[in-house]
C-alpha cells in the first residue's frame, strides 16, 4: 500500500480503484485499518470504528474485511484457530507471532529463504506462501 498519510478521501479512492463500492461504513472500516498500519483483529477494528461511528455491526466488519481480502487490500493472517489478524501490508513478507502477548510483527521477505517446496499437484500453482513463526519471551527465572 501507499505509505503517504491516510485520510478518508484516500481510503475512498483506494476502495474505488480496487473495485469495491465505497460505502460510508466501508470507508470507516478501511480508515481504521489502513491509517493504523498495524495488524488488527476484526474486534479491534470494530472498537476503533464504533468509537466515532456507533452503528457498524460485527457482521458488517467481518463482511467488509472479507471483501477487502478478496480484493487484495488486506491479508488475513491466521495465527491460530479463531485468531485472525488483518494486515494492510499486502507485499510479500512473513510474521513473528508472540504467543504470550498476542503481538504480530512483520519479517521482511528477504530475511527468510524457503527452498525445497514439495512438488505441486497437477494443474496447480503457488498463490502465496504464508509463514508464521510462533515465539514467546524467555522467562527471567
Amino acid at each position: 500500500m501507499n505509505t503517504s498519510p491516510w485520510n478518508k478521501q484516500k481510503v475512498l479512492e483506494v476502495l474505488r480503484d480496487a473495485g469495491v463500492n465505497p460505502t460510508s461504513q466501508r470507508v470507516e472500516i478501511g480508515y481504521a485499518l489502513f491509517s493504523s498500519c498495524a495488524h488488527l483483529s476484526a474486534e479491534e477494528i470494530m472498537q476503533r470504528v464504533n468509537a466515532d461511528y456507533p452503528v457498524v455491526s460485527k457482521a458488517t466488519v467481518y463482511n467488509t474485511l472479507g471483501l477487502f481480502a478478496e480484493h487484495a487490500l488486506v491479508r488475513e493472517v491466521i495465527v491460530e484457530p479463531g485468531k485472525v489478524f488483518y494486515d494492510p501490508n499486502v507485499s510479500a513478507h512473513y510474521h513473528f507471532y508472540y504467543v504470550d502477548s498476542g503481538d504480530l510483527i512483520d519479517i521482511p521477505a528477504s530475511s527468510l529463504e524457503i527452498s525445497n517446496l514439495p512438488e505441486l499437484p497437477p494443474d496447480t500453482e503457488i498463490e502465496r506462501v504464508d509463514v508464521v513463526i510462533r515465539i514467546r519471551r524467555r522467562s527471567t527465572h
